[in-house]
């Protein structure tokens, strides 16, 4: 796409988000996820969802035909088409009720082909297993293995996401590739069919999750629901056991003024702040000897989120300090003496996005835009600016069934070297992507 027509659509989602006084979609994950209705919900209620898809990258070889992780689809990256089943989960939720309505549950297994499945090709990874209790007024308390809160992207239902894929902010530092546990060499660019050799970690994702407790709850004034999470975790993501005596300090805050509706579509304006700290080891020395070091790892943001059929618009802004992961051929996190490539282990990264969105009336389509800017390793030598376009339109084929498109232009640029230059020699042709996705609850 030329550049002239790549800034006309962005002018255009900009325009719409700033111009537009009606508004994406905002629920209150914290209660959704955590809680059941007191004395009300099934004892074991079983659902689940599938997404299956087809993705098509256009991106072009480096000068010596081989390519970067960005030029092929995940999460093998031996090519640059092909469907996947991108997702496949089943859970089951419910109460002790009639025994004691105010303790629940929550507890979900994924079975596609994913971050979460693909290392060690699994055949299932628990993602979810917690209890909640409701005892206390103002103070719920979950434990167990559950999603952290954070950045509302993330947060929410993944089923809930109105794109294919994350923006690069939260798919490169929120959904966060763990260190592993001993010295692994980074990977070079590789020819297409390197079968999968560019995976060069150990750990699946850890799909905003950790083990550990929280202490959360919803206090409403009028038509405002105010809510609040404190917890503590071990820091691990998917992995249930502690790799060390560090612990994870997650806090989060949100304000809604609610206009109606209830559930994961309830209309309203949502605004919210979090913070998330802890220490990550990381063995980055190929010494022979495992001595892993201790770094820090902070992520934090804001955002603002609302609802109104038939216009959705949200904006976020993330900021990240320490274990900036810059890609899965590089477990190392660049802390590479050899060949160095950026100081990712004390490195810092921020990024932000504006999505809109127009239910169009009266039929069963949704047209979408996000336009998002991630900037890693900032103030680096090597640091790198991403800028993405996504164009999207959906059919709803009933309130469980939809069918998702998605146009996704990518432009990539190492902003302290010329073109064809250091980093640039590998992210010059990183192009766009077709993207198209058909998601079912049960």
């Amino acid at each position: 796409m030329k550049t002239t027509t790549r800034w006309a659509l962005k002018s255009l989602v900009f325009a719409t988000a700033l111009g537009l006084a009606a508004p994406a979609q905002s629920a209150n994950w914290l209660m959704l996820q955590g809680t059941e209705p007191e004395d009300a919900a099934a004892r074991a209620h079983f659902w689940g969802f599938v997404q299956p898809g087809f993705k098509h990258d256009a991106s072009d070889p480096n000068p010596g035909g081989a390519y970067v992780p960005p030029k092929l689809i995940g999460p093998d990256l031996t090519s640059q088409s092909g469907f996947n089943l991108n997702r496949a989960r089943i859970g089951a939720r419910g109460t002790g009720f009639p025994l004691d309505g105010r303790i629940n549950y929550f507890i979900m297994a994924e079975l596609g082909n994913n971050g979460i499945t693909q290392p060690g090709n699994s055949f299932a990874k628990l993602t979810d297993a917690s209890i909640t209790l409701n005892h206390l007024p103002g103070a719920r308390v979950r434990v167990g293995l559950f999603k952290t809160p954070g950045s509302e992207e993330v947060f929410q239902g993944i089923v809930n996401l109105d794109y294919i894929e994350f923006t690069n902010f939260a798919n490169q530092q929120l959904i966060e590739r763990l260190p592993n546990d001993r010295y692994t060499s980074n990977m070079p660019p590789q020819p297409m069919d390197s079968a999968g050799d560019l995976n060069r970690f150990d750990k699946s994702v850890a799909a905003g999750r950790d083990t550990g407790i929280q202490v959360f709850d919803t206090f409403e004034f009028g038509d405002w629901e105010h809510s609040y999470a404190v917890m503590v975790g071990n820091g691990n993501g998917l992995n249930v056991g502690d790799m060390d005596n560090n612990r994870d300090t997650y806090l989060y805050w949100s304000s809604e003024y609610i206009f109606g509706g209830q559930g994961p579509r309830v209309e309203g304006v949502k605004m919210f702040a979090w913070d998330q700290r802890g220490k990550r080891r990381l063995d980055h020395t190929n010494d022979g000897v495992h001595n892993p070091e201790t770094f820090d790892r902070e992520r934090r943001g804001l955002g603002v989120r609302y609802l109104k059929k038939p216009w959705r618009i949200a904006a976020e802004y993330g900021t990240a300090e320490g274990m900036i992961w810059v890609g899965p051929h590089a477990p190392t996190f660049d802390m590479n003496p050899a060949v160095p490539a950026g100081n990712g282990v004390n490195g810092k990264a921020d990024g932000y996005q504006v999505d809109v969105g127009y239910y169009i009336p009266n039929t069963k389509w949704e047209v979408a835009g996000r336009y998002d800017i991630y900037n890693r390793l900032k103030n680096d030598p090597f640091e790198t600016r991403w800028e993405t376009l996504t164009l999207a339109a959906q059919y709803h084929f009933n309130p469980k069934t939809r069918l998702t498109l998605n146009y996704i232009m990518r432009d990539v640029e190492a902003v302290n070297f010329p073109s064809g230059a250091g980093p640039n020699a590998n992210v010059d042709g990183i192009g766009n992507r077709t993207a198209i996705q058909l998601t079912h609850i049960f």
